[in-house]
């Protein structure tokens, strides 16, 4: 059994950020459970464009006030509490928080920890054994 605590972790490095936007890292690839799952927290007035070619992404919102357009078809999508998105086609998006938003994430596959986003929003393919 796993048990960790978010406020623990909030401050080690599980917790990364980068542009206006922070993301702790409750379960990594190395925790064997074939997923992994974060709580990301995006700064308010932040907008943030995303492209995961090599990861399914699923999102639920917590807290907070925002948006997200899926780029290919234009389609504009409310973001607030209750609310929950998949990226189930490695959907190219924009994310838009009116308010801070904080979201509970899963990756499939799982990532490391220590992946940052490359220049076109995506992150590297995961390594296989």
């Amino acid at each position: 059994m796993i048990v960790r605590d978010f406020n623990k972790l909030k401050d080690t490095d599980r917790s990364v950020s980068d542009a206006r936007w922070n993301s702790v890292r409750m379960l990594l690839a190395d925790d064997g459970m074939g997923f992994s799952f974060h709580i990301t927290t995006l700064e308010a007035g932040s907008e943030h464009t995303f492209h995961y070619k090599h990861h399914f992404e699923s999102v639920y919102c917590m807290s907070g006030k925002g948006s997200i357009t899926d780029l290919a078809t234009g389609e504009t999508h409310q973001i607030t509490p209750g609310v929950m998105y998949a990226l189930n086609l490695h959907d190219h998006h924009t994310l838009r928080a009116e308010e801070t938003l904080v979201m509970a994430c899963c990756f499939n596959p799982p990532i490391t920890g220590t992946e940052v986003h490359r220049e076109d929003g995506s992150y590297a393919p995961a390594e296989t054994a």
